[in-house]
């Protein structure tokens, strides 16, 4: 089974978990996050030993602070995971560039509100990955456009890795369909 997990004030609805699922159909999840951070997680990890419980194999595709969530998973539960344009520093990238007033968030998706302070930046801390323990479970694909995050420091933190860098593009990574067979070949072999 392989987890979708969605970016920063995003949904597992959102245009790139549909071109997931429109291409990976029954073996693909897309779920929507808990906005606060160590709920994503522990309801990650509850979702994750559950499949792992009944022997089913489990692979993880993460995007921007999705990808976060998925390097620190992936590296826990040693599983293969697709890294898109991942934050690597969410907790000084989120802190820096709060374009949002009185710690309130509109998401990209449904444009509710949901809270974000200071305290739930803070807890990012708690899954940061210093080391890579198998730097061959990680496809990461970054393009130099990332108008969000700096492709950089990612590819420096990430250079262990399968890592492939493209000209262009942008935060959402523009085209990512035409790297679905190199993802699926990837992840199941």
């Amino acid at each position: 089974m392989i987890i979708y997990l969605h970016g920063f004030a995003s949904a597992g609805f959102g245009a790139k978990a549909q071109k997931f699922l429109e291409y990976f159909e029954e073996e693909i999840i897309t779920p929507t996050l808990p906005t606060i951070p160590n709920l994503a997680i522990a309801t990650l990890e509850q979702l994750i030993e559950a499949f792992l419980n009944r022997d089913i194999k489990v692979s993880l595709i993460g995007s921007s602070l999705g990808g976060y969530y998925a390097l620190y998973l992936a590296n826990k539960y040693d599983l293969k995971a697709v890294l898109i344009n991942p934050a690597v520093n969410p907790c000084i990238t989120l802190d820096e560039n709060r374009e949002y007033e009185d710690d309130f968030v509109i998401n990209y998706y449904d444009k509710s509100r949901f809270e974000f302070n200071q305290s739930h930046i803070n807890s990012l801390k708690n899954y940061e990955v210093g080391f890579i323990k198998k730097p061959e479970n990680f496809l990461t694909l970054l393009q130099e456009g990332d108008e969000v995050l700096d492709y950089e420091e990612a590819a420096s933190k990430l250079e262990e890795t399968n890592l492939h860098i493209e000209e262009g593009g942008n935060h959402s990574f523009v085209a990512i369909e035409k790297y679905f067979r190199k993802v699926d070949t990837f992840l199941n072999s």
